[in-house]
């Protein structure tokens, strides 16, 4: 597969000279659909509005299908970009029933055609009972439905979703994003979802852009991103984890206060260079037959895992996500093991 969507180093900034976007490039396969992730006010819904042709960028180029969609002086038209827009409000016309608010995409279009892709929509996403209702008689997860639908029926080369579930509830956001993909999945239809929430972005997308103050840091696979952060950032952002102090031993090992850690791939340290050693919850183990052990300091219930946090003899505090039937006291002192797959260090931050 080809690029289908190409960034290639876009810069954007308001015309009192804020900096929203700088040197922000990345690009989506046909068929696949990419995710820009990040806090609010990191640029990455002015990038969806410069890629639907809302904005212009200063600098750089947006290509689709090796067509240039933008750069510095040319702009291409929305309207003339074949790209839909699922917006985090839905943006439907309350006075326009379901049908009437999926048909308003086919203007222009034969009034027979019109009606069979109407239709067709209305099955895809399962609302041909409410065709003929109005925007307020129906639930948000269907209101996101008829959006969705809207935004697909032109058939467009690219969709592109602006922070689409917000406005649910968690359980309903979750299955709805898994219909979702698997709609997109059905109709081979590429697509970039943008989000501050990571579940949302790993259940959907097959590659995702964490983004930090108007650049990508990584993009990467969500399993990349969780075990191989390239950055401080990145690991602070995705997943939960804490940072543990290592003294540098050789190229390739670290000593740490629960133990050496051996190959760091990726890593260029120096013996004797202090480092900071990301653990993941899930790379502190409970062993009731270690000699090493930790307190309880904080424990959450998460039905079948606890998620606790653990202060080492250091004074320093670890994560482990255990087994919920492993029910232990707050200041109880527990066995633990390290068993670490990926082992990521970052220079210690100087001050």
């Amino acid at each position: 597969m080809g690029k289908f969507l190409d960034i290639q180093d876009i810069s954007f900034a308001y015309p009192d000279g804020t900096k929203v976007c700088e040197q922000l490039s990345f690009s989506v396969e046909d068929g696949e659909i990419g995710c820009l992730l990040g806090p609010s006010g990191c640029g990455k819904t002015t990038m969806l509005r410069l890629i639907a042709g809302f904005e212009r960028p200063g600098s750089g180029r947006i290509l689709l299908r090796d067509k240039l969609l933008a750069d510095a002086s040319t702009c291409l038209d929305p309207e003339h970009r074949h790209v839909g827009v699922v917006f985090q409000d839905y943006a439907l016309f309350p006075h326009l029933t379901v049908a009437k608010n999926i048909a308003f995409g086919l203007r222009g279009m034969d009034k027979l055609a019109a009606d069979a892709r109407v239709a067709e929509m209305l099955a895809l996403v399962r609302l041909q009972a409410e065709a003929h209702k109005y925007p307020h008689e129906i639930s948000g997860g269907q209101r996101q439905r008829v959006a969705l639908a809207r935004a697909l029926a032109p058939k467009p080369a690219l969709l592109l979703l602006d922070e689409p579930f917000s406005n649910l509830d968690v359980e309903l956001r979750e299955k709805l994003g898994l219909e979702v993909r698997a709609l997109l999945r059905e109709l081979a239809t590429p697509a970039l979802l943008v989000t501050h929430d990571q579940h949302e972005a790993f259940s959907i997308a097959d590659r995702i852009g964490v983004m930090n103050r108007g650049r990508i840091e990584q993009w990467d696979t969500a399993y990349n991103l969780y075990h191989r952060p390239a950055t401080r950032f990145v690991a602070d952002f995705v997943g939960q984890g804490v940072l543990m102090r290592g003294k540098v031993m050789d190229k390739d090992a670290i000593d740490t206060e629960l133990g050496l850690l051996a190959h760091c791939p990726g890593c260029t340290l120096q013996p004797g260079e202090w480092v900071e050693v990301l653990l993941r919850p899930d790379d502190i183990l409970h062993d009731d037959a270690s000699g090493r052990q930790a307190e309880v300091m904080h424990k959450a219930f998460r039905g079948a895992e606890i998620l606790y946090t653990l202060r080492l003899p250091s004074g320093a505090s670890v994560l482990s996500l255990v087994p919920s039937h492993h029910n232990h006291e707050i200041g109880q002192k527990i066995g633990i093991k390290l068993e670490i797959d990926h082992v990521v260090a970052f220079p210690t931050p100087s001050h």
